[in-house]
């Protein structure tokens, strides 16, 4: 009985860490293919201006350096973004791997959780009732 539970066990964490694997798999293919429609977007990183509730406490160089360091950064970030598609198929395989090393991982645990039944069975004499020997008189 403890057999079927573990193993029944073992199955239903397999079960759900394929669905887990697949929906992120979905989410994340969908982010990265539609990643290339936002080209364009960092090139108004530039012009991104400190509040106005903060414009106090800020120093204006600090403020014009950090609009600087923005507008340095907007061609590589719209690099990265046009180059997102491309990485769905690796994306793929690094999914692949992850959900076959989490899988052979739950299998060895449904093996080594057997194992262990099959110890405590052994130890503890949880065979079941012994039958009686007959009495010699």
């Amino acid at each position: 009985m403890f057999y079927v539970l573990s193993w029944f066990s073992v199955v239903a964490l397999l079960a759900l860490w394929s669905l887990a694997a697949w929906a992120l798999h979905a989410v994340a293919v969908w982010t990265v293919s539609n990643a290339g429609a936002l080209t364009g977007a960092a090139s108004g990183a530039g012009t991104i201006a400190v509040p106005d509730w903060l414009a106090p406490w800020v120093p204006p160089e600090v403020a014009q350096w950090a609009s600087q360091l923005m507008a340095g950064f907007a061609p590589f970030v719209d690099g990265l973004l046009q180059a997102a598609p491309a990485l769905a198929g690796g994306l793929t395989v690094a999914t692949w791997v992850i959900w076959g090393i989490g899988s052979v991982l739950l299998v060895l645990l449904g093996a080594g959780l057997h194992l262990l039944i099959a110890l405590l069975r052994r130890r503890g004499g949880g065979s079941g009732p012994q039958p009686r020997q007959p009495v010699a008189a």
